[in-house]
């Protein structure tokens, strides 16, 4: 019987640590944010919407039994600017055409025109819906930012099935021009 209160108490501690350690962001920092329209989408895990690319990566022997897939590094996400709009993003399904001679799958564009609807729900959670009309494979993007700073990434494209990203967002990094010597 002791053995089971240990093991549900260090249960209990691993869980409320989990909570304490979680991204916990200022919401006055995230409205400040989403009222200039400058901010960076960063993604941390790709949510597929093809079982059959889930099944493909669960058939793989020794292989964790996974739904979602880490995202590793810091470049992939999208960089929202006033009028300019920098996506790089990882693709995993299935795409309806062919790109022959192409093997960047990914989502990899930059837009100078596209159209925002910026929303805000009940919970006060933020919404954009993105579409660009100078990218003729991707149909409509939409983020659905939350107060504590993470956010949620759905695209819809024209010839792939679609797809999320989950993860945060942050400041625009100011980038600085090198001096040539």
């Amino acid at each position: 019987m002791k053995n089971y209160l240990k093991i549900i108490s260090l249960f209990a501690f691993i869980f409320l640590f989990q909570n304490c350690v979680s991204q916990k962001v200022d919401p006055q920092i995230v409205n400040n944010l989403v009222s200039t329209d400058e901010f960076t989408f960063h993604a941390e895990k790709a949510n597929p919407m093809n079982y059959d690319v889930i099944n493909v990566v669960n058939s793989i022997p020794n292989a964790a039994q996974l739904r979602t897939f880490q995202i590793s590094g810091d470049n992939y996400g999208i960089e929202i600017k006033k009028g300019v709009m920098e996506v790089t993003l990882p693709y995993f399904g299935r795409a309806f055409t062919s790109s022959y001679g192409n093997s960047d799958n990914s989502y990899r564009f930059t837009s100078k025109d596209y159209a925002v609807t910026k929303t805000q729900s009940k919970k006060g959670n933020w919404v954009y819906k993105i579409k660009p009309n100078d990218v003729k494979n991707v149909s409509d993007i939409n983020i659905e930012i939350f107060k504590n700073g993470r956010a949620s990434t759905s695209i819809r494209s024209n010839d792939r099935q679609p797809i999320s990203y989950d993860g945060y967002i942050s400041k625009n990094e100011e980038t600085k021009e090198k001096e040539k010597l």
